[in-house]
């Protein structure tokens, strides 16, 4: 993704310009005169998430942050797809939510996310948000409000037919009015795809790293790392202790 960025941006134009108009550059000159020629080489640069690789005929780059890339062909049947790109993006905020959500308290010193539910483990227990007891004091209770709560919501959004208005509503849900200005929603509609998917990966990432630590915060294993990273690394749990020296 990141390669994609820095073609599309035309960074490489920007920042070596004595290299791109050297005409001894072959290397340049073969990749981007057939780009002009309106990429009929397959060694032309692109917006694609491979250069080279040829994009599906089922993805025409309209979408926000479509650059090509589906290896599985998953979005062949149109429907499909753009039940995959809703879904794509309502996990997106979900993970965008979920990850400054875990670092926040654990930064804060009031425990990491593992620890957020050993109340229910035991009888009777507390339950607290941030320190804070919460009214309702049961786990089952918890659980029957958000999900009643989350059907409620989903159940309205699904009322809707139009699938942009489905995946982007407005109204309440922009009270900044990004979505005033065409040309400006459209570049936020890009960013907005492509940090949901940073943060996807990055709660895949803390969820790993729970499996080879448990009972630790991504900010604690962050630090242990970085004080020892020889040691305290992902060979120290692929490799077992005592192997790696």
């Amino acid at each position: 993704m990141a390669s994609n960025t820095l073609m599309s941006c035309g960074i490489a134009t920007t920042a070596f310009p004595s290299v791109l108009s050297s005409s001894k550059s072959k290397f340049f000159t073969a990749v981007s005169l057939p780009a002009a020629a309106n990429a009929t080489s397959k060694y032309a640069m692109s917006a694609d998430w491979m250069p080279g690789e040829p994009r599906p005929p089922y993805l025409d780059g309209s979408a926000p942050g479509d650059f090509g890339f589906d290896p599985l062909r998953l979005g062949e049947v149109p429907e499909n797809l753009e039940r995959y790109k809703e879904s794509e993006l309502i996990h997106c905020r979900w993970a965008m939510l979920a990850v400054p959500g875990i670092l926040v308290p654990e930064a804060l010193g009031l425990g990491n996310w593992v620890q957020a539910q050993e109340w229910a483990a035991v009888p009777g227990g507390q339950a607290t948000y941030l320190g804070t007891p919460v009214p309702w004091g049961t786990l089952p209770t918890i659980l029957v409000i958000e999900f009643l709560s989350i059907a409620f919501v989903e159940h309205q959004r699904s009322m809707e037919k139009d699938p942009e208005k489905k995946k982007y509503p407005g109204g309440a849900f922009d009270p900044l009015g990004f979505s005033k200005d065409p040309q400006k929603f459209e570049e936020y509609k890009v960013k907005e795809i492509k940090n949901g998917r940073l943060a996807l990966l990055a709660f895949v990432g803390f969820c790993v790293q729970q499996s080879a630590y448990p009972g630790t915060g991504p900010l604690e294993n962050l630090a242990t790392h970085l004080a020892d990273p020889w040691h305290n690394n992902i060979g120290d749990v692929i490799i077992p202790r005592g192997i790696v020296p």
